[in-house]
């Protein structure tokens, strides 16, 4: 009866190291992760760069309407000054508040204008982030990811490329597949 026990104890204590090495290799496959940098797949976009020329112009309109009313309103500051000595009263303090008017609308249309163009770069910026989450989804999924990480702007301090992948190239790949399976598809 002691040689069955002893045996039933032995056997116990090899089943049960055998499940926690099991258990730590198993660990391991699943954690794998990888890693990437958002900033050098968004700059190899064809759309970010449509984008960037995109922005450029609208901001060139902007500020050439912005330079237009500028020198209109200058050149009526200077119409006032010349004429400041010679006018009445009440031509005088009508001409001030249409100078304060301008000036006003002047300010509403720069701040204006500014807030529609950090909308419209959001918006463009948000929907090539949304591509490129789409494309390390896939990648990580092929890859049989526990998780990505993004290099960019010191998030993460230090990754040993011996436990992660390197994603970046995979990543630009898929963008640049399915920017051309939608070129096709136009």
């Amino acid at each position: 009866m002691k040689k069955i026990m002893m045996i039933l104890v032995t056997l116990l204590a090899g089943l049960t190291t055998y499940a926690q090495e099991l258990n730590a290799d198993s660990l391991t496959a699943v954690m794998r992760y990888g890693f990437l940098s958002y900033d050098s797949v968004m700059v190899a976009m064809p759309e970010y760069a449509e984008m960037t020329t995109s922005m450029a112009e609208l901001r060139k309109q902007y500020e050439a309407e912005q330079k237009r009313v500028e020198d209109d309103f200058n050149k009526k500051y200077e119409e006032f000054l010349d004429g400041q000595a010679t006018y009445p009263k009440t031509i005088l303090q009508k001409r001030q508040s249409e100078l304060q008017e301008i000036l006003d609308k002047n300010i509403a249309f720069k701040k204006e204008s500014q807030l529609l163009l950090d909308n419209a770069e959001k918006k463009l910026t948000t929907e090539i982030i949304n591509m490129i989450d789409q494309a390390v989804s896939s990648v990580a999924q092929e890859n049989k990811l526990a998780f990505v990480l993004n290099m960019d702007k010191g998030a993460v301090t230090y990754v040993n490329p011996a436990q992660g992948i390197d994603i970046t190239e995979a990543v630009k790949k898929t963008v640049t597949n399915k920017q051309e399976t939608i070129n096709v598809k136009q």
